[in-house]
């Protein structure tokens, strides 16, 4: 089937907002457990670091057998609707893991599976949210703006999520932020119900799941400019996440910092997201599309290099230089990432918009599954410092993975 947008009964600021905000509450729930989980496996489980790096893994590594056949799927039904339902799941999933842990009865297996749960449904919620909103916007500029005010609320998410995480940890314990992380889930499915905005569900040409997939694929990673700028961000992503995995254990164990510093020094450096978000329109109108993919990816991939450089200094300088490094790598990604969404949408047709970003979900997302099991073996035969560094180093090699005949032809004209 295909999804296609009708103008909603209500105004379409309204029923922006509450996508905004249901989108926002759910990914400041993903953030909030990106400082919650390790802790709560380490210090409550008696995990290893090396265990504790697994759970990434665990949340991201759906996306591998998932992430393609769930753009075909959302290209079938209402995006809105497998939103309130991937919600709804994460309700579940973190409300048996605060149960269990209030009861004195979770396991790291049963963690690991929880999470796993968890993963699945973000699968989905990512590539409806994605794929929703050129429903609302028709026109380029319009859309652009929607997509940057969404990527500036995972911007904050990921600024204050961990920074807020370090507050309710000390106030409530571990336990109990995994209780104040349901309740943002419970909060972002009301958002999402008092959406007026309908779309219509045309029945697909397509036969088969398995054609759709492919068709999704085909147009994908034929196109001549989207396949660079997808190589460039699962290279960039592989490796990132080598560095976002090892990085909490790393604050607390090579800097020894105290779980609310490591909330501050993480949610910190993530201000840069806002200032990359913000510059992208202002870029995109003085240098185009491809030369803010490769401005912006360079300038990322320079603040990576400088978190471990910088973080090795240790304790209190090591944090401002970790986070120094890091707000310049935020702001080059807060630069690329609308961008390459709206350059996305608008060569996509609306029938595909699903699987494209599925495609995209499924390389960059599985990427980050990857990525994490790779931190864990380094982080066992290495340690965390060598994690990151292995990480930093190899995010480098995302620029010339951009700089494909697609993009090369754009940098000419």
């Amino acid at each position: 089937m295909t999804v296609t947008g009708v103008r909603p009964p209500g105004s379409v600021r309204r029923n922006f907002g509450l996508l905004w905000a249901g989108q926002s509450l759910s990914l400041f729930g993903d953030q909030f457990m990106t400082l919650t989980l390790p802790l709560l496996a380490v210090t409550l489980l008696g995990a290893s670091p090396a265990q504790a790096a697994l759970l990434p893994f665990a949340l991201f590594v759906p996306f591998l057998p998932l992430g393609l056949p769930a753009g075909a799927i959302v290209d079938r039904l209402s995006r809105r609707t497998v939103m309130l339902v991937c919600d709804g799941v994460q309700v579940v999933a973190f409300g048996a893991i605060w149960a269990l842990a209030a009861a004195g009865g979770l396991t790291f297996p049963l963690l690991f599976a929880l999470i796993l749960v968890s993963g699945c449904a973000v699968v989905f919620f990512q590539v409806a949210y994605t794929s929703y909103l050129p429903s609302l916007y028709a026109e380029e500029a319009a859309l652009h703006r929607g997509n940057t005010r969404l990527a500036l609320s995972e911007s904050a998410a990921k600024a204050l999520g961990p920074m807020a995480a370090g507050p309710v940890i000390a106030l409530l314990g571990l336990v109990g932020a995994v209780a104040a992380n349901v309740v943002t889930f419970a909060a972002s499915v009301v958002s999402l119900a008092l959406i007026r905005h309908r779309e219509v569900v045309t029945p697909s040409a397509s036969r088969s799941l398995r054609a759709d997939i492919a068709e999704g694929l085909r147009f994908t990673l034929r196109h001549p400019v989207l396949r660079p700028v997808l190589a460039c961000g699962t290279v960039y992503v592989l490796f990132l996440s080598m560095v976002e995995t090892s990085l909490v254990l790393y604050c607390r164990d090579v800097l020894g910092l105290a779980p609310h510093w490591i909330g501050v020094v993480i949610g910190a450096a993530a201000a840069g997201y806002p200032i990359g978000n913000l510059l992208s329109s202002r870029l995109i109108a003085r240098l185009g599309t491809a030369r803010t993919l490769v401005l912006a990816a360079s300038v990322s991939v320079l603040g990576i290099l400088a978190m471990p450089a910088l973080g090795s200094l240790g304790g209190v300088a090591g944090a401002i230089g970790l986070i120094g490094g890091s707000v310049v790598h935020c702001a080059g990604e807060g630069a690329f990432s609308p961008t390459s969404i709206t350059l996305r949408q608008t060569l996509t047709p609306g029938a595909l918009l699903g699987r494209a970003a599925s495609v995209q979900r499924f390389l960059l997302w599985g990427a980050v599954a990857v990525g994490a099991l790779l931190a864990s073996a380094a982080t066992a035969l290495g340690g965390l410092a060598a994690a990151v560094w292995i990480g930093a180093a190899g995010t480098a090699l995302c620029l010339p993975a951009l700089l494909g005949r697609g993009i090369r032809t754009e940098l000419r004209s």
